[in-house]
């Protein structure tokens, strides 16, 4: 008897040029806004507030960046990750247009590259993969490589193909929303006075705050974007992965850490880009999470002098405060505590 349930591909499934519709459109709802808030606690003005939204020319609060994001990934987890043992990287990520409560996002990914371990039962997959609304315009578009079981040990491996990734997104192909207007920006209700002019490359800021994980909070946030990855839910699972217990997601720290970079970074409203990222190790309940982050770049957007852009590196690390801003040694290992380092692009305000 044909089996009718769906037990994911493995990596020999995969081909380069593949494409795939993922399943379950999803409508993204007020509820889902209020949730995402209560699990993060995100500050954020501009995806708190309809008025202050509406202030600066947008139709209402957009969902958060990251929201979406999640949702966009969450599509793509039964089809390219369900056999993972992880998520290695991020790349290439450009936001499009504001996803607003209402809107219906889908997905669908090509697979870009392959590459065969050296082990023979793993190989590293990578995919682009474009989210739209209903109107299909691009919400976000951006590729992340994973790595994923073989089914059989035994399967000839595919040609070696490792797609050329550009280190950032170029200012050109940063999107600014449509009809967005800084001029008359309230910085006494966006919670900070420090706007683009403010800050310097190089310019290190420790968040302050930390938060602890729960055991519960974290499946609520994944079954939120529908990401049924079974380490992340299934004890039995956890138990016979080489860490025995069950993995938080890795969006989970990355929106925990956002989160948390309110404090310093109040007014990067709206991020534009993930220009790369890698989640350095594994993260479970009870780990406490705190986050810094350093100013890579200020770029100015062409024609504009309202907005400017910071690219941002931000790294989470856990159970240690952040005082001494650990990152790589002189070695070019990470410290011990670190879990996550993420490079994004956000926009900001500049001074009149």
């Amino acid at each position: 008897m044909a089996s009718k349930t769906n037990t994911g591909n493995f990596f020999e499934d995969f081909e380069i040029g593949q494409e795939i519709i993922h399943a379950t459109p999803r409508t993204i709802t007020e509820g889902d806004v209020s949730l995402y808030t209560a699990l993060y606690g995100m500050r954020f003005a501009a995806n708190s507030s309809d008025m202050f939204a509406m202030n600066l020319g947008l139709d209402a609060a957009p969902v958060d960046d990251f929201l979406a994001f999640h949702i966009v990934f969450g599509k793509t987890v039964p089809d390219v990750s369900l056999n993972a043992v992880a998520n290695l990287g991020y790349a290439n990520g450009t936001f499009g247009r504001p996803v607003f409560p209402g809107d219906t996002v889908s997905t669908r990914s090509e697979v870009i590259g392959l590459k065969e371990n050296s082990n023979g039962k793993t190989g590293v997959v990578y995919v682009r993969s474009i989210g739209h609304n209903q109107n299909n315009d691009v919400v976000l578009d951006y590729v992340r490589w994973v790595m994923v079981r073989k089914r059989d040990i035994a399967a000839l491996a595919p040609e070696t193909a490792v797609p050329e990734l550009a280190d950032s997104v170029a200012a050109v192909d940063l999107v600014v929303p449509e009809g967005l207007d800084l001029s008359t920006y309230d910085t006494a209700l966006a919670g900070s006075d420090n706007l683009w002019d403010d800050y310097q490359v190089g310019e290190k800021i420790d968040h302050v705050d930390g938060m602890t994980i729960e055991e519960a909070e974290h499946m609520i946030a994944t079954r939120l974007y529908q990401n049924t990855a079974k380490v992340h839910f299934n004890q039995h699972t956890g138990k016979d992965s080489q860490f025995g217990r069950r993995l938080i997601y890795g969006g989970h720290v990355i929106s925990l850490a956002r989160a948390l970079s309110f404090n310093g970074l109040a007014n990067a409203f709206k991020i534009v880009a993930i220009n790369g990222g890698r989640h350095v190790a594994p993260t479970f309940a009870g780990d406490t999470i705190y986050a810094w982050s350093e100013v890579l770049e200020k770029i100015e957007i062409p024609e504009r002098d309202d907005v400017g852009a910071l690219r941002i590196r931000m790294v989470a690390c856990k159970d240690q405060a952040c005082t001494e801003f650990p990152g790589k040694d002189d070695d070019g290992k990470y410290n011990s505590t670190v879990v996550l380092d993420f490079d994004f692009t956000a926009l900001m305000p500049r001074r009149s």
